[in-house]
Order: C-alpha cells, then structure tokens, then sequence
C-alpha cells in the first residue's frame, strides 16, 4: 500500500483511515471554526513562485545550516506531542527518521518517550520547552535536556492558555493510561490537563533568564509581528519561529506564511527565523525561504507516516519532501537554498 502513497496528502488520508475520531481530531484539528488551520495550508497558494532560467543546477544539493549546524535539507520535524498514540514506534521512530534524513528532531514537552531515549538514537535533537507553574521543573528539563546532549531550546511562546479545540472536546479525547509523558511521568491525562500544569505568566524577562541559565541557543516558537521579533532579538534570542501552533491557539490569526515577511523584515538578520505551519510540498518550503525563512518546521506531515509506517512511514515523508525540495530548487533555477532569493516569489 504504502508504494502508492506518492505525497503528504496521500499519507495524510492514509492516517486518517488508521486512527481512531478521537486521536485523529487532536492531530488534526484546529481552534475554533479552524479558519486560522485552513489558511496555513491555503496561504501558501497565494504566493508564486517565480522560476528562473538558464542556471547550472545540474549539482544541486538542498544542505543548509541551521544555528551553525549543517543538516541535509531546510525542513526540521516540529515538536508532535503524544507520538506513541499515534504509533508505538513513537518519538522513537520519529527520531531515527529525522536521523537517517538527516535533520534534526524537535522533540515536545509533552513526549511520551524520555529524553535519554531519544538521544540515544543519535539523531540531531532540539528540545521543545514549555514553561511550567513550578520552576523547579522548568529548570530540570532544561538541564536534563542539556545533558542529553539537545542542542537548543525552542520556547513555546503562544500558550498562555489553552485555545479551544472542540474536536478534543466532542470526542472527550484523552491520552490512555499506559502511555505517559514520559518526563513527567503523568498518564491518563487529557491535552488541557497537561496544559494545566504550565505558567501563564512567562514575560520577556523569564526569556531572557532561560538563554542565561540554559547555556544553549533559544529559539521562540510563536513570534508573528514585528513588534516581537524586535523584542525577541532584544531579549537573548538566537531565533524565533513564525508560528501560530498549527492553528491550534487563536483562531483569526493570520497564516504564517503571510506573517513571515513582517518578522523577517523586522529581525532584517540579526538572529535566525523559522516558520512552521501548512508545509506540504517541497515548493512550500522554497516559498518560505524565498520569504525570509532560514528553514521550515514540518509536524503533521511526518506524524501522518508515522502513523500509517512507524519509522519507516515517517523516513519516507521525510524522503518525499527532500525530493520535492530538490526538485522545486531546481526549477527555480537554485543550485541551494542559499541561492534562494525575496525575487523567486511574488505574491498571486
């Protein structure tokens, strides 16, 4: 079956048919009417790309370096929580996956594998950080993180509180019991009991206190204006991601694609930007560089074959993209994403 799954689409109907209403709808789904979900995927279409020709691509390679360090292709996998609801290959398989694709594994607060198992698979890791009531914890994570040999923190800063998923709670979705965050050691819970547990009190200046204390880069993830992408360079950033968490947090918000320029203008190259949401297609991705994106963040993508392959279903989502990336770089007369350019885009 999986031979003629040519494309996220396909993996991502493929998924749909293999999970249950209740962990589909929390993968899946949005906040609110999903306007703000729905516009990530579609904001893509309203920008063009704008080929050029007559350019020797004949050794095009789509390697690219990010926080200095070099990874295959500009596509990192996003942090997924609950990875083994999904599939009992788990962050485990989608480590080895971002691994053998060589790029790097964000792996979320909210994982049900450790962190000293996932490093132990030798991927390239980056460790998502929510920021917790109790500090004591933040602080452990962090140094645990450390330790296990994660090489940047990315903060998320878009949840204060907990945007309102109603496909979660139709279904009353909840994880099982036998699955827990594994460095929390809770089972049984529900996303917003989870949720439940974080500050939502975090200001700049807990930021600013976290790229201190954690003695690794600091990315945020959740910066959408200007105003605060000049904050966050004020503040000890080595990076933000443009992100609205998968249109998961405020409905209405705008897609990230067409938050990226504002934010890439305001930080003009002083610290690295990211964008996550809506990637699909490799061509999505040059259009994101073409914008101002040193690479994307890719989530639901991988989670689909993940779920319908474990970690081989997750390698070939991954494989898919990276050919995909390759091609439209090519066709767009680019020898490498460094040659991508603001003039290989326009908007429709």
């Amino acid at each position: 079956m999986t031979n003629q799954l040519l494309n996220v689409w396909d993996y991502e109907a493929a998924a749909t048919e293999l999970l249950d209403d209740g962990a589909h709808g929390y993968y899946a789904g949005g906040a609110g009417d999903e306007v703000t979900l729905r516009d990530n995927v579609e904001g893509f279409r309203r920008w063009v790309l704008r080929p050029r020709v007559l350019v020797d691509i004949a050794d095009c390679s789509t390697r690219t370096t990010v926080l200095g360090q070099e990874i295959a292709m500009p596509l990192i996998v996003a942090p997924v929580a609950f990875q083994r609801v999904a599939h009992p290959d788990g962050e485990i398989g989608m480590a080895t996956a971002a691994r053998d694709a060589g790029t790097i594994m964000c792996l979320s607060t909210l994982a049900t594998t450790s962190l000293v198992e996932v490093a132990a698979t030798g991927a390239p890791r980056w460790f998502q950080l929510y920021v917790f009531q109790d500090e004591g914890i933040t602080r452990d994570l962090v140094a645990r993180a450390k330790d296990a040999g994660f090489t940047a923190i990315v903060l998320t800063v878009d949840t204060p509180t907990l945007g309102r998923r109603e496909r979660d709670l139709r279904s009353g979705f909840t994880i099982p019991e036998n699955i827990a965050i594994a460095e929390l050691g809770t089972g049984g819970v529900t996303p917003h009991g989870a949720l439940e547990m974080m500050s939502r009190s975090v200001t700049w200046r807990d930021a600013e206190r976290l790229a201190g204390y954690s003695e690794l880069p600091v990315l945020l993830k959740g910066v959408v204006t200007s105003e605060d992408a000049h904050l966050a360079c004020e503040h000890g950033a080595a990076g933000v991601v443009v992100s609205n968490h998968g249109g998961r947090q405020l409905d209405g918000a705008a897609a990230t694609i067409d938050s990226l320029p504002e934010v890439a203008a305001a930080i003009d190259g002083r610290i690295e930007v990211l964008v996550d949401g809506g990637i699909r297609r490799g061509a999505d991705v040059v259009k994101a560089l073409a914008l101002g994106a040193r690479a994307v963040l890719a989530g639901r993508a991988p989670l689909w074959g993940l779920v319908v392959g474990g970690e081989a279903g997750a390698r070939r989502v991954l494989d898919l993209l990276h050919d995909e990336i390759r091609l439209a770089l090519q066709l767009s007369g680019c020898a490498s994403p460094a040659d991508v350019t603001p003039a290989h885009v326009a908007r429709r």
